[in-house]
């Protein structure tokens, strides 16, 4: 809640319709009590006990009415009072623009600095030199007398520069116009802006400051994202919680990038929320209902919850098989965003691996680590988000997303290693390592998937530890088959800073899927651990005749310690923001439009 919105004239309330004195009032009555405490309040520069006390006692009394719906007597005398204060005072303005002033006082404000040269004035941002000027000078001074310039990610904090921002970090961007950096395959300027403002607004929230205004620091959108992915953290469960705040870009000069900033950002959340939530909680049918909630504000989104007998009807064997280990039902969760202009036009089709717990199944994984197993539907968090994330944006373009939702687990009925199941293609799969399922279920919802004539197909996995091996945290592995499309996720991945790096697809590694005893394919390669990673993208690929194809192996970066600075430790919800730009492009781009 920002002053701008809510300052009124005396004039403005006597003339207000009946609708907005309501929603100007109930406005007020939040400002006021944000966080619990009355806000002080004064009339023309000097503090009224009268002022505060009538504008408390007129708020809360009118607001007490509309919980109870007596509206049209309130308003009434509501009116009354007000006229009858605007005589009395005659400062019913400058009353309010205090009491406005004071709710917002206890705002923070994150502003940036860009590197310079030692003994050089620092060189401010266009709202740092703005606030300086506000200051009379004295952010610089202060700047330039605790010590040397400003490393990129680092930060200072002054307090009681000015009254409506009591505390103001100062945060460093590294070097001005900073662009694409070919050595690391991202836009370095955009990155050096997420992580500054990730590191400022989580100063501001140690302090107990319910909110921040962010300088948009020449790029609001990577603002936004450093901000709001920076604050995010998942505590549901705890009692004990770290104060809420609200970020709010400061100025309003690029307010359509800062919001575009904040939905691809809440996007990215809403997958590490998913993957970050305990496996009992997050099981298939409350993952799926989940999404659905999500998405049932938008008109133009389809959610389907398919349930275990449909899953039976379309002779998903390899997914079933999976499942049958475990007490909770599977669940296919299939979503139609009918973005495009033409609701026939070709979709984008997006599969995710939606494994909500994988204890490995009877080739049991060791118990140290397990519980990280609850983020195994990685892929149908990151897809899904991305389908709400284009729908918030409202994308030009039709997306499918496909979720095939079980548990693995070890049972009586769970699979062997050993046994022989078929896969909706009719292919029959050797389970040689119960382990391995994830491809199972991506089997069959790959071959589903073909039911759509899809523009392209993409699929996310948290497939295989021999990913984290080859890439560690540093990129999602990509291998596909369509230079066309991997041109479009790479491009996409340079800006949004959460990188992609091409694996290959050899024949050399399918001849290790196929060279099977008993069926058709098996779900390891007969060298074991050689090229993991490689041995399943080829065993995706034998459910997969589309021309444009593209598996995102994205266990490597399943969690986040420390690697990239504007994420707290915990699941990374990585690459949503990537899926979502790509998507973006992919609408943008008429080539291969079906």
């Amino acid at each position: 809640m920002t002053g701008k919105i809510l300052c009124k004239t005396g004039a403005d309330l006597v003339n207000a319709t009946d609708p907005e004195l309501v929603k100007f009032i109930g406005e007020i009555y939040y400002g006021l009590f944000r966080g619990g405490k009355i806000r002080q309040c004064g009339l023309g520069g000097r503090r009224s006990k009268f002022t505060r006390g009538f504008v408390v006692l007129a708020v809360t009394s009118f607001m007490a009415a509309v919980k109870l719906h007596h509206l049209t007597e309130r308003i009434a005398n509501f009116r009354e009072n007000v006229f009858r204060f605007i005589i009395l005072e005659e400062r019913f303005e400058d009353c309010f623009w205090i009491c406005v002033a004071s709710a917002t006082a206890h705002a923070g404000l994150v502003l940036g600095v860009y590197s310079i040269e030692k003994d050089c004035a620092a060189q401010f941002t266009s709202a740092g030199d703005a606030f300086d000027r506000l200051v009379s000078g004295k952010l610089r001074t202060l700047l330039s007398l605790c010590g040397p310039p400003l490393k990129k990610g680092k930060t200072r904090i002054f307090h009681g520069l000015h009254q409506d921002f009591p505390s103001v970090v100062v945060v460093g961007l590294g070097k001005k116009n900073a662009g694409i950096n070919e050595q690391e395959n991202w836009n370095e300027g955009k990155e050096n802006i997420r992580t500054a403002v990730a590191v400022g607004c989580r100063q501001i929230q140690d302090l107990e400051i319910p909110a921040v205004e962010v300088d948009p620091c020449g790029d609001a959108q990577a603002a936004a994202e450093g901000a709001v992915l920076g604050l995010h953290e998942y505590n549901e469960l705890k009692q004990k919680k770290k104060p809420v705040v609200t970020p709010q870009l400061h100025g309003s000069a690029e307010s359509e990038a800062w919001q575009k900033g904040v939905i691809y950002a809440e996007g990215q959340n809403l997958a590490r929320y998913l993957m970050e939530a305990p496996a009992n909680y997050i099981t298939p049918i409350k993952f799926a209902e989940h999404i659905e909630q999500k998405l049932k504000s938008f008109s133009n989104v389809k959610v389907h919850i398919r349930p275990e007998s449909w899953i039976t009807t379309q002779e998903m064997g390899a997914f079933l098989s999976v499942a049958k280990g475990s007490a909770e039902p599977p669940i296919f969760l299939e979503i139609h965003y009918l973005g495009g202009a033409n609701t026939d036009d070709s979709p984008l089709v997006f599969v995710g691996k939606g494994v909500t717990f994988d204890s490995g199944g009877i080739s049991l994984k060791p118990s140290s680590g397990m519980d990280a197993m609850r983020a195994d539907m990685g892929g149908a968090a990151t897809v899904c988000s991305a389908i709400v994330t284009a729908a918030a944006l409202n994308i030009p373009l039709n997306i499918i997303g496909l979720a095939p939702l079980c548990e693995n687990m070890p049972s009586g009925k769970a699979n062997k290693p050993g046994d022989v199941v078929r896969a909706k293609n009719g292919k029959t799969i050797q389970v040689d390592n119960t382990d391995a399922e994830g491809r199972l279920l991506l089997a069959d919802a790959l071959c589903y998937a073909h039911n759509f004539n899809a523009r392209a197909i993409v699929n996310a996995a948290t497939l295989t530890g021999a990913m984290d091996v080859a890439l560690g945290s540093a990129a999602t592995g990509v291998f596909t088959n369509s230079s066309w499309l991997w041109t479009h996720l790479y491009e996409a991945s340079i800006l949004t800073g959460d990188r992609v790096w091409r694996m290959p697809l050899f024949e050399h590694y399918t001849k290790q899927v196929t060279d099977c005893p008993l069926a058709d394919v098996s779900n390891i390669g007969k060298y074991s651990r050689a090229g993991g990673a490689c041995t399943a993208a080829a065993f995706l690929k034998e459910f997969v005749t589309a021309s444009h194809w593209a598996h995102l192996d994205i266990a490597g970066v399943m969690s986040n310690k420390d690697e990239v600075p504007y994420l707290r430790k915990g699941m990374a919800g990585r690459p949503t923001r990537t899926l979502v730009e790509f998507a973006a492009r992919l609408s943008q781009d008429s080539h291969n439009a079906k």
